[in-house]
């Protein structure tokens, strides 16, 4: 795939997806917000991968949104009749959070690999993938309000359901750095290891323990898990059992079963492609 802003790499049912402006440390360009939910797109609707690692190339993971994006702001933005601009500037913000959104609704785990900072839009990012290991050098910051802007692409709402409230109010209020100790400690991060050769190995021996899954269970898992979390207990043991009628599959289990006795592993076939509506 053929990228400005990233580099994108299929092998063995791991997709890995870098964020790639090293000597802008990673700022996310208006290239990024166009090219970032077609590579989703193309590896979740194409059946190429199983797992998706998203990593940053040079010196940090992510240093925020690129400040020419508000150096240079689209006259739409601060001209014409007050309605109707506004209107535009709501559309423009649901359209900049369904790209993050796309993290949680493709059907594959997405694993976040970071390493130096992580900040602002990388926090928004991050926060919107499955799984977060970095390296023990990595820092958070929740920069917008310090800019002047509350956070508008997602962080406020999914991060209390990784943090305690009253933590994710402080990085919000005061924008303050946390360091990897302190993210790993408070249920931000999964894991955290001493540098990034050993996070990018382990993070791989992961995604390549989820891709060795049927998945079909692992989708479902996703699913369930993402409804749970927006929903009560009651709802979403309800809804588990409807997606268990429809989903449970005799033969996956027999496949697991048969693969674990033999000690490998299991041979599932991909989730199909999804396709245009009738077609």
């Amino acid at each position: 795939m053929q990228c400005h802003s990233l580099r994108v790499c299929v092998e063995a049912g791991i997709a890995t997806i870098t964020l790639n402006r090293p000597s802008k440390r990673n700022a996310l360009n208006i290239e990024f917000w166009q090219e970032f939910p077609e590579v989703i797109d193309t590896i979740d609707h194409g059946s190429l991968a199983r797992v998706i690692v998203i990593a940053g190339e040079g010196s940090m993971f992510c240093s925020g949104i690129d400040l020419s994006v508000f150096r240079n702001p689209s006259s739409r933005l601060v001209s014409g009749e007050p309605g109707r601009r506004s209107e535009d500037l709501r559309r423009t913000v649901l359209q900049l959070q369904a790209v993050l959104s796309k993290l949680e609704n493709t059907r594959l785990p997405v694993l976040a690999a970071i390493h130096g900072g992580c900040i602002g839009g990388g926090l928004n990012l991050i926060c919107a993938c499955d799984c977060r290991y970095s390296t023990a050098d990595a820092y958070f910051s929740l920069k917008e309000t310090q800019l002047g802007m509350t956070a508008d692409l997602g962080v406020l709402q999914r991060l209390p359901s990784l943090i305690p409230n009253g933590l994710a109010r402080e990085l919000a209020y005061t924008g303050r750095k946390i360091a990897s100790e302190e993210a790993f400690r408070s249920g931000l991060l999964n894991q955290v290891f001493a540098d990034q050769e050993a996070m990018m190995k382990q993070v791989y021996v992961i995604a390549e323990q989820i891709a060795s899954n049927s998945p079909l269970a692992v989708t479902g898992s996703k699913e369930m898990l993402n409804y749970a979390r927006d929903h009560s207990v009651a709802d979403s043991l309800n809804y588990m059992a409807t997606w268990q009628s429809a989903m449970f599959q005799p033969n996956e289990v027999m496949k697991a079963m048969q693969a674990k006795a033999q000690k490998k592993s299991g041979e599932f076939d991909n989730l199909w492609p999804v396709k245009p509506p009738l077609s």
